[in-house]
């Protein structure tokens, strides 16, 4: 059975930091793309950042600069260092693992405001 675990979300002022982690079991981690995507109340899941089996990364333009994706395959994790986060930022965060098949976590609250 896949799960993805995420964890780290919470409530931070404008300009605080947050690390989610995602933790992966069921599949072979190594193998497998990470994202990590977001959803704000009434609009679309979009993705916030990627990074492929091989390491190669990508951010959505909003995050450029601030968000940083890593991953540690010896633990089946994937991380996002979230910096200078600002209120636009508030989002419900789903981690992903795609390769044939997409799977996705529960998803984690996070939430920017004085």
């Amino acid at each position: 059975q896949v799960q993805l675990v995420e964890s780290g979300g919470g409530l931070v002022q404008p300009g605080g930091s947050l690390r989610l982690s995602c933790t992966a079991s069921g599949i072979s981690f190594r193998f497998y793309n990470m994202g990590w995507y977001r959803q704000a109340p009434g609009k679309q899941r979009d993705l916030v950042a990627a990074i492929t089996a091989g390491g190669k990364t990508n951010y959505a333009d909003s995050v450029k600069g601030r968000f940083t994706i890593s991953r540690d395959n010896a633990k089946n994790t994937v991380l996002l260092q979230m910096n200078s986060l600002k209120p636009e930022d508030t989002a419900v965060y789903y981690c992903n693992a795609g390769l044939r098949t997409q799977y996705w976590g529960r998803g984690t609250q996070v939430t920017v405001s004085s």
